[in-house]
C-alpha cells in the first residue's frame, strides 16, 4: 500500500485501515443508488485534504454567472439568512464536546486536524449591508455576540430564532437593525449532552406557527449506547411562541439543513449518514420529512438495509423505515439546503443548491462543492450538476469548504465557507436585466446587485485545530467531525434565560396565526 503524507502512516495506522480497500460502486445519485456490500474494518480509509491558499484564484461558477467574496477573515462561518432589507445574517462558531472513546477517535483527530481552520469559533452572529446597493458589503458588524455555537437561523415577523447547540433562543428584531437590542430570550432547551453531533439546523414552516429544528445521534451507530440516543437522531417540531415540541421524525442520523419548498407545506432535510461501512455507504440524502416519519438509524439504512452492527436488532422498526428521496452519495457531507427560484436563472432556476462540506473517510475526497439538485414536478429529476466548485485542487487539497446555503430574492445564491472564514456570493451577469420577483413565505428575501471584492485567504493549520469524533460525519459542520473542539461555555458568555417551557404544543387562535412574514435558512 502507498501511502502519501495526506495519510497518517504509523504503523498502528496501517493495521486500523487492513480490509477497508473494495471494489469501486458506481455513483449512487437519485433514488435508487447502487448500495455495494459493507466493508468493516477497524477505522474507515481516511483522506483529509490538507489546506491550500487561493491566491488570486477563485471558487469556478457556470459561465454567465460570477462569484465574489463579500466577507472576509469571519470566525467559523457556518449557515446565512437574507434578511428583508436586503442585509446578511452569518451565524459563527463551532461546538460539541463528545469525548473520545477508543484509540482510533484521537488518530483520527490527527488527521481531520488537516482539513480545518485554525480560527476559534466567534459564537457569535455578524451582519453583512451592502448600504448603497453596488454589490459591496462594505458593512460587518457583529449583530450579537456570547451566543453557545449558533447555527440554524429564522425570522417570523420582528422575531429572530437562532438555534444553539443547547437552546433555541430568539431576539427582538426590526427591519434595520444592525445590533440585538438586548439579551436573548430563550424558547426552549435543546438537547446538548455528549453532542457528538452538535449543529441544531432549522427552518420556519410557511405560516410562522412552528419552528422545525435538527438534532443529530450522540455516535456513529450508537456507541455509546442507547440511553445516550434518547431525543436524538430526530427533527423536532417546536411551537415559535411557547416552545413546546414533539418530534415530528425520528430516524435521521444527522439533519444538518433543513427547509421547506417554497408554495407547499412540503418540509425537506439533507442529513449525513452512518460511516464505517466502507467508502460506498453510507450516502448521505436529501429528501421530504413525513411527519411520524422513521428513516432508519440506527437500525437499517436506505428503508430495509439492516446495520448488522446494531444489537439487538429491532424487526418492526426497519419494516417502518422509509427510504429518502434521494442519493447525493457516500460521505459527500451536506451541510446547507436552499430552493431556487427564478431569478436565479437558466437551467438552475427549479430545484435545490446543496452544500457539501467533503469527506474524511475515504481514500479520494467527495464533495467540497455546491452542487444543484433539478426538481420536475416538484421532486428531484436528474443527477446533481456543479454550481460552485474549484475548492479542491488538482493535487487533491483544498481551499475552502462550502456549508450553508441561501437563495436571495434577485437570485444571488449566498454560500458560506468555513475553511476560507468567508462569504461566497454567486451572481447572473445579466442579472440587471431582469426585475427582481417578490419575496414568497419563508424565502431568503433581498435584492443584491453584482459585486467584485478581494480573495480571501486560507488560514494554515495549527496543533490546536482539533476534530471530534471519527465516526460522523457531521455537520457540525463536520460532517460533525469536521469541525475545531470549543471550550465550553461559561456563565460570562451566556444571555440570561428564563426557565424553559413545556413540551406539549399550545393551540393558537386563528387571528395570532395569520399570514406572517418568515425568511429561514
Amino acid at each position: 500500500m502507498t501511502l502519501s503524507r495526506r495519510y497518517l502512516t504509523t504503523p498502528l495506522a496501517i493495521a486500523l485501515l487492513a480490509g477497508t480497500a473494495g471494489a469501486s460502486a458506481s455513483e449512487q445519485f437519485g433514488a435508487n443508488p447502487n448500495l455495494p456490500e459493507p466493508q468493516r474494518g477497524l477505522l474507515p480509509n481516511m483522506t483529509v485534504p490538507e489546506k491550500a491558499a487561493w491566491n488570486d484564484e477563485t471558487p469556478t461558477v457556470p459561465d454567465g454567472y460570477s462569484i465574489t467574496a463579500i466577507a472576509t477573515d469571519l470566525k467559523i462561518p457556518r449557515q446565512t439568512l437574507v434578511l428583508p432589507n436586503g442585509d446578511i445574517l452569518v451565524a459563527e462558531g463551532s461546538g460539541g464536546h463528545a469525548p473520545k472513546l477508543k484509540p482510533k477517535d484521537f488518530i483520527a483527530g490527527v488527521i481531520q486536524a488537516k482539513g480545518k481552520t485554525s480560527v476559534k469559533g466567534g459564537n457569535r452572529l455578524t451582519l453583512l449591508r451592502d448600504a448603497d446597493g453596488d454589490g459591496t458589503y462594505e458593512e460587518q458588524m457583529v449583530f450579537a455576540d456570547g451566543l453557545d455555537a449558533p447555527y440554524g437561523l429564522a425570522l417570523i415577523d420582528d422575531r429572530l430564532y437562532v438555534a444553539n447547540q443547547g437552546s433555541l433562543v430568539r431576539f427582538d428584531y426590526e427591519e434595520g437593525q444592525t445590533q440585538a437590542s438586548g439579551p436573548p430570550e430563550l424558547v426552549t432547551l435543546l438537547p446538548s449532552e455528549i453532542n457528538h453531533h452538535w449543529t441544531k439546523a432549522m427552518t420556519a414552516s410557511p405560516d410562522g406557527q412552528y419552528l422545525y429544528v435538527g438534532i443529530g445521534s450522540n455516535s456513529n451507530i450508537t456507541e455509546r449506547g442507547m440511553e445516550a440516543e434518547v431525543d436524538r437522531a430526530e427533527i423536532w417540531q417546536i411551537d415559535a411562541e411557547t416552545g413546546a415540541h414533539r418530534a415530528y421524525a425520528t430516524g435521521v442520523r444527522n439533519p444538518t439543513a433543513l427547509t421547506f419548498q417554497p408554495g407547499t407545506d412540503t418540509l425537506w432535510a439533507v442529513a449525513n449518514e452512518r460511516d464505517e461501512l466502507g467508502p460506498h455507504l453510507v450516502p448521505d440524502y436529501l429528501t421530504s420529512i413525513q411527519d411520524g416519519g422513521f428513516y432508519g438509524w440506527p437500525y437499517s439504512y436506505w428503508g430495509q438495509h439492516v446495520d448488522p452492527r446494531v444489537k439487538p436488532e429491532n424487526p418492526d422498526k426497519v419494516e417502518s423505515a422509509i427510504a429518502p428521496d434521494y442519493s447525493l452519495g457516500s460521505h459527500r457531507a451536506p451541510l446547507g439546503i436552499a430552493f431556487s427560484n427564478p431569478q436565479v436563472g437558466g437551467e438552475y432556476s427549479e430545484g435545490v443548491f446543496i452544500g457539501q462540506h467533503g469527506s474524511w473517510n475515504r481514500a479520494d475526497p467527495v464533495g467540497y462543492n455546491v452542487v444543484f439538485v433539478p426538481f420536475e414536478n416538484g421532486e428531484p429529476a436528474g443527477d446533481p450538476v456543479d454550481f460552485v466548485s474549484g475548492f479542491l485542487t488538482d493535487d487533491s487539497r483544498t481551499r475552502g469548504r462550502p456549508v450553508g446555503v441561501s437563495v436571495a430574492p434577485d437570485g444571488a445564491v449566498i454560500v458560506a465557507d468555513d475553511l476560507t472564514n468567508a462569504v461566497w456570493r454567486v451572481t447572473r451577469d445579466d442579472a440587471g436585466s431582469v426585475p427582481p420577483a417578490p419575496a414568497a413565505a419563508n424565502d431568503d428575501s433581498a435584492a443584491m446587485p453584482e459585486s467584485d471584492s478581494s480573495m480571501p485567504e486560507t488560514e494554515p493549520a495549527t496543533p490546536e485545530d482539533k476534530a471530534f469524533m471519527p465516526e460522523s460525519d457531521s455537520a457540525t459542520p463536520d460532517n460533525s467531525i469536521d469541525m475545531p473542539e470549543t471550550e465550553p461555555a461559561t456563565p460570562d458568555d451566556k444571555a440570561m434565560m428564563p426557565e424553559a417551557p413545556s413540551d406539549t404544543p399550545n393551540e393558537q387562535s386563528d387571528d395570532a396565526r395569520k399570514e406572517p412574514a418568515t425568511t429561514a435558512t
